[in-house]
């Protein structure tokens, strides 16, 4: 069974989160998402969001492991939220319509490809509302290329234990409102071995301690704000012959997602 709440919800969500303007061609926010903002936040607004991208983590994959990710998500995820993403469930195109709020028929990217699109974005709403933004990812991934020519500030590395380390010089210098973080380290090792080979897996408990890690120093350097932190894949993946994997097709397994989120107010 697909999840109900398609990916192009977010974008809205995330905007309504920090009071801006969403994006012009975004999807309605999501209730489950905009609910728990303002039960959390006592009705404020946030001033700080930081996305942690991890490529291709089904939800299959996800919660078939619970021991690679209990302990650590127990304490720095409190909201879950199934999340359906858009075909074809490629990275470029689910980004494009993560961070637009559009289908990819509107967003423009239809296959494996990586041009600038020129559709509104988060990003374009950031700058509009005087926001600081930045992209923490891969060097000629998709993520450094798709959401190009912004007024927001990129940074990309070869490695992902480089990217780790510029996402949290970004958290302690406490300059930016919204970073987004995305690491496909998962993704390689799970179409060279397989979604639930010891390489893959391991990638995932990689992110898992990053994301939690960067969690407990976001809760502790940045108290003066109200900040959102989400766990937020783009698309899934399905174990193909040869012991590899593999992704894109309209199947449960390559589009249901799980997103992951808490809230930290600002302390008085």
């Amino acid at each position: 069974m697909y999840n109900e709440l398609s990916l192009d919800r977010l974008c809205a969500s995330l905007a309504y989160a920090m009071g801006i303007e969403p994006p012009a061609y975004a999807a309605p926010p999501a209730a489950v998402l905009t609910d728990y903002v303002d039960e959390k936040f006592g009705g404020e607004k946030v001033d700080r969001i930081f996305m942690y991208n991890p490529d291709a983590i089904a939800q299959w994959v996800y919660e078939k492991y619970p021991s690679l990710s209990s302990l650590e998500m127990s304490k720095y995820a409190e909201l879950s939220v199934p999340f359906c993403t858009v075909m074809p469930s490629v990275t470029p195109v689910c980004f494009g319509t993560m961070y637009t709020g559009a289908q990819p028929e509107v967003h423009g990217i239809r296959k494996y490809e990586k041009p600038v699109i020129r559709l509104d974005s988060i990003f374009d709403a950031l700058v509009r509302a005087g926001k600081k933004a930045a992209i923490v990812a891969f060097e000629g991934g998709t993520m450094s290329r798709i959401f190009n020519e912004r007024n927001i500030d990129y940074f990309t590395f070869k490695s992902y234990h480089e990217i780790t380390a510029k996402a949290i010089e970004l958290v302690l210098s406490d300059e930016y409102d919204f970073i987004a973080v995305h690491c496909s380290n998962y993704d390689s090792k799970m179409h060279k071995f397989g979604p639930e080979s010891i390489e893959a897996l391991s990638e995932l408990r990689h992110n898992v301690l990053t994301f939690a890690s960067i969690s407990a120093l976001i809760r502790e350097r940045w108290k003066d704000h109200n900040t959102l932190v989400g766990f937020a894949m783009d698309h899934g993946c399905h174990a193909i012959d040869s012991d590899a994997g593999s992704h894109g097709l309209d199947m449960e397994e390559d589009l249901n997602i799980l997103h992951l989120y808490k809230a930290y107010p600002a302390e008085q």
